[in-house]
């Protein structure tokens, strides 16, 4: 027995969001048939107004509401530094440890060709032109620690140099509260190559 046509399409939907897959989708849809008419009309006006109420600054490129971007705020930020993120999401995950207060620069993506994704998708150029322009002392890239994290990495690292500017990267290792008999090879040969003076 197939399930109604509108049903499908409120599956499908669902299965578009990430790590959703057809047993969650379905079990979202039925939930939701379970909802008031006013909670699915006002998830609906939530959903549609994304485009119009959430906007990238045209900047760092960080995520912003209707307001004037605080990830750009020269008098709370510190203007000599610049972490280089994939995404606006991560500017907020930066934000929750509280121990960066220098400005964005969003890529928008990392590098894969795979995914058509290149380096003209980057714009370095954008972020070359932030760095003489707010006069930069120090780039920090805070890229994933994948196959195209690396990759996107090296290639900024390249293109950078020619600022001159100390150019650094996240850390990578450890997990706090780890047993070292729990960390795999690749994991603790990164903590051994990154560590520090103790």
């Amino acid at each position: 027995m197939r399930y109604p046509h509108h049903l499908t399409k409120v599956i499908d939907v669902l299965k578009r969001l990430p790590g959703v897959g057809n047993r969650s989708a379905e079990r979202f849809a039925f939930q939701m048939l379970n909802w008031k008419e006013e909670h699915l009309r006002e998830m609906a006006t939530i959903v549609q107004d994304i485009p119009s109420k959430l906007k990238h600054c045209s900047d760092c490129g960080c995520l912003i509401g209707e307001e004037s971007c605080p990830f750009c705020d020269e008098a709370r930020r510190e203007t000599g530094m610049v972490c280089v993120i994939a995404s606006p999401r991560d500017a907020f995950a930066i934000e929750e440890t509280r121990e960066y207060k220098g400005l964005y620069h969003v890529l928008g993506g990392l590098l894969s060709p795979l995914e058509g994704f290149g380096p003209d998708k980057l714009k370095t150029h954008r972020l070359l032109h932030r760095i003489r322009t707010l006069h930069v002392r120090e780039v920090v890239i805070a890229l994933d620690s994948t196959l195209e994290g690396d990759a996107t990495a090296l290639f900024l690292k390249r293109e950078l140099e020619t600022t001159g500017i100390p150019i650094s990267r996240l850390a990578f290792g450890l997990p706090m509260g780890s047993a070292l008999d729990y960390v795999d090879g690749g994991t603790l040969a990164r903590a051994l190559s990154a560590r520090s003076r103790f």
